[in-house]
């Protein structure tokens, strides 16, 4: 049987209506966003399917959706017989994802933690004060001396090290201008301001990063059963006492999804599967490496042809 990785995606792969197709095929798809809301006391099914656009795009909302929704695809993907991974890793939010996938967290608990966390990134910065831009065609050494370089005594620093030449960057938004207007000036192809109002994965979330410590150390966490690669230090931890500090670090501090990517390439793994809506996170390692095998598993019979062929 071929090694493979399971990925799963965070905030910005949600979209009205995602996974329906899907739940046409298979009930563990809506019943899985059905036990998510009723663990959370929302409609989150009827949200994802009806709208509107702007309730599922608030953090504290997509949060659990997307929780759900990659939880509700490993589900099909192990009632089809799907094999077991190598490795896991999740973008941002999508290492909760990847932590229930692998029996660390249970998914009630998973629900409440990211329930909370959205709550808490939203209040950490009052609104209209953070925000974040992607930076497409320069070097992440030239964008984070930018960074140093506007900020002026406010904070803007890499947030998303997506792929190369690919990379986000978050905090007070006056500085997050005055650096856009520096990488274009340095010949960027596009610099951005991404739909978010929560500069994540900046020192501004250190505030929100002390709420999540309470809320993490309420819940049970065990050694994962599948080995999951963590955003802050792209490194394995098995003792819950580590996964804690992961988690609340993640918050505050850059996503290494690129160096995430290369590690598992380093393990002689060259097929990787996305496990939840959209294909963000197969468009950012097409970048990275061409050679990888990647598969999005959202559309009907894509779990089904991949499962049987990734088990001979």
């Amino acid at each position: 049987m071929t090694q493979f990785a399971m990925l799963f995606p965070g905030q910005g792969s949600q979209s009205l209506g995602m996974l329906t197709d899907l739940a046409a095929r298979h009930t563990e798809i809506r019943n899985s966003f059905v036990e998510a809301g009723d663990a959370l006391d929302i409609d989150l099914w009827r949200l994802v399917c009806e709208g509107p656009a702007e309730e599922l795009n608030r953090t504290e909302l997509t949060q659990p959706a997307m929780l759900a929704a990659g939880v509700a695809v490993w589900r099909v993907w192990v009632a089809q017989g799907g094999a077991i991974p190598a490795v896991m890793a999740g973008h941002s939010l999508g290492e909760y994802t990847a932590l229930v996938a692998a029996g660390s967290v249970d998914f009630s608990d998973a629900l409440k933690v990211v329930a909370a966390r959205g709550r808490l990134m939203q209040s950490a910065v009052p609104e209209g004060q953070g925000a974040m831009a992607a930076i497409l065609g320069l070097d992440d050494d030239l964008v984070e001396a930018i960074c140093r370089e506007a900020a002026e005594g406010q904070v803007v620093a890499p947030a998303n090290y997506n792929s190369p030449g690919q990379l986000v960057i978050a905090g007070h938004v006056t500085a997050i201008e005055r650096a856009m207007y520096k990488c274009r000036e340095a010949g960027a192809k596009r610099a951005m301001i991404l739909p978010v109002s929560v500069p994540s994965h900046s020192e501004l979330m250190q505030g929100a990063a002390e709420g999540l410590k309470e809320v993490l150390d309420a819940i049970d966490i065990r050694p994962p059963q599948v080995a999951i690669l963590h955003n802050v230090d792209v490194d394995e931890h098995r003792q819950p006492g580590a996964i804690r500090a992961a988690l609340t670090g993640q918050l505050s501090a850059p996503v290494r999804w690129t160096a995430t990517i290369q590690a598992i390439i380093g393990r002689d793994i060259m097929r990787m599967a996305e496990c939840g809506p959209g294909r963000v996170l197969c468009g950012l390692g097409r970048r990275i490496e061409k050679r990888v095998e990647w598969v999005a598993l959202e559309q009907p019979g894509q779990i089904e042809s991949t499962s049987a062929e990734w088990k001979e």
